[in-house]
């Protein structure tokens, strides 16, 4: 009665102690669901024989027998899980230690005489690491080797035949350790197979039912199952979370967006271009771009103002064979320079330059001079962007000073953009300087 108490109390304190740990799952991977829980099944050979076998042993053969059982696993890191291990079956071995030695000074061991222990149930708490998760390509991983280790308590009850210093004993309970080390493979889509091996310590010298040398005794178990995740068919399992694999498509579908974002600038690049090509060319060639000329299709050698509109009254024109730019005119060119003001990103000329643009149209037409409009801007944004606000620009000085009696086929209007910087883009001043219409006469 007590046995079955103790039994169930156990298996009572295991599933709350793993809910208790598996409670929460790290907030680390929160931008995406998984499923944490599983539940396994397993079969394999139970052996007195370890890795761990030393010189002497309480029997000398060990008979391999069949073992099963289940677990019940939380994942709460890609590479940490805690499993609540179920295990039954029984260990067997031959041919048990006499406690004597040979004429060599080894131990002896009696033949006829053998062991039987039964597992009548077992239950263990362990800790799965998992190594690594094999596979670069995919987001869950293909191969998983791990390591575990744990505590864990079991009933079992020893009967031996012909062995000296025996104790055999009815259905007891103890304490035991776990450790091992495997690897699972995944088969599908939350399906793993899963091969270990455990060695389990117990804190006992009479599981076998040998009582000789104090030693603890231990057993293996060698086995192959299989892992079915819960939750969702759609959700990946966390135990096969690659962080490689998931950097990798990350990776991709940046440099895809990128990829998409180039091809998109691309195309309004030429939409650009092929517009301000269209924009700024001459189609009537009376001097007056296409975007500026309100007056399209003026016949050849037609006198027209700014807005490419013919002059009702033409001036005479003064022909002087040399032209003297004295100090004073310059001025008059400096200050509006100076003045020069435009619309943000545009080629709109504000109304506080109007005053000294207008002594400049009246040098113009006082002293027939010819005048050079150059635009210039600084390096930011694309060249052809650049290239055509720079051109509007000093199209648009040129269409003014027409529209206030200057002689459009003295003005010559050009647009560099950034390609002749008078100071260092990488400032803000700079760029400022960069910025500017040069006004040249001759």
């Amino acid at each position: 009665m007590n046995s079955k108490i103790t039994k169930t109390a156990l298996m009572l304190s295991l599933m709350g102690l793993s809910t208790q740990l598996f409670a929460q799952d790290s907030g680390r991977f929160s931008e995406k669901s998984f499923r944490t829980w599983s539940v396994g099944v397993h079969g394999g050979v139970l052996s007195q024989n370890t890795i761990f076998n030393g010189k002497e042993r309480d029997f000398q053969t060990a008979k391999e027998t069949i073992g099963y059982g289940g677990f019940i696993k939380k994942q709460v890191l890609p590479s940490l899980g805690i499993q609540a291990d179920f295990l039954r079956g029984k260990v067997e071995g031959l041919r048990s230690n006499t406690g004597g030695l040979d004429a060599n000074g080894d131990n002896t061991y009696l033949s006829g005489s053998s062991y039987e222990t039964k597992i009548e149930w077992s239950a263990a708490l362990t800790a799965i690491y998992n190594i690594a998760n094999i596979n670069i390509n995919k987001e869950n991983a293909i191969l998983t080797p791990y390591v575990k280790a744990g505590a864990g308590y079991m009933s079992a009850g020893a009967s031996t035949t012909n062995v000296p210093l025996s104790a055999n004993e009815s259905y007891k309970e103890r304490w035991f350790v776990p450790v091992g080390a495997g690897f699972k493979l995944g088969v599908a889509k939350g399906i793993n197979l899963d091969m270990g091996y455990d060695v389990n310590f117990v804190k006992s010298d009479k599981f076998d039912g040998f009582n000789y040398g104090g030693r603890n005794d231990k057993f293996s178990y060698g086995h192959i199952g299989l892992e079915f995740a819960l939750g969702s068919k759609e959700k990946p399992q966390l135990q096969n979370y690659s962080s490689l694999a998931n950097l990798r498509a990350q990776t991709k579908e940046e440099s895809d967006e990128l990829r998409r974002a180039l091809s998109t600038a691309e195309q309004n690049a030429a939409r650009d271009r092929e517009q301000y090509a269209k924009d700024m060319g001459d189609d009537d060639n009376d001097g007056v771009a296409n975007k500026f000329d309100k007056c399209p299709g003026t016949p050849s050698g037609t006198v027209v103002d700014g807005s490419g509109c013919p002059i009702k009254v033409q001036r005479e024109i003064i022909k002087e064979t040399k032209v003297v730019v004295t100090e004073a005119d310059r001025k008059v060119v400096d200050e509006a320079i100076k003045n020069l003001e435009f619309d943000l990103g545009k080629a709109t000329i504000r109304a506080k330059s109007y005053a000294t643009l207008n002594k400049v149209a009246a040098l113009l037409i006082e002293k027939n001079f010819s005048l050079k409009l150059a635009g210039h801007t600084d390096n930011t944004g694309s060249m052809a962007l650049n290239l055509r606000l720079s051109k509007e620009r000093a199209e648009s000085i040129k269409a003014y000073l027409v529209s206030q009696g200057a002689n459009a086929s003295r003005i010559e209007a050009t647009g560099y953009g950034p390609n002749q910087p008078i100071a260092s883009n990488k400032t803000a001043d700079g760029r400022q300087k960069n910025r500017r219409v040069e006004f040249t006469l001759y």
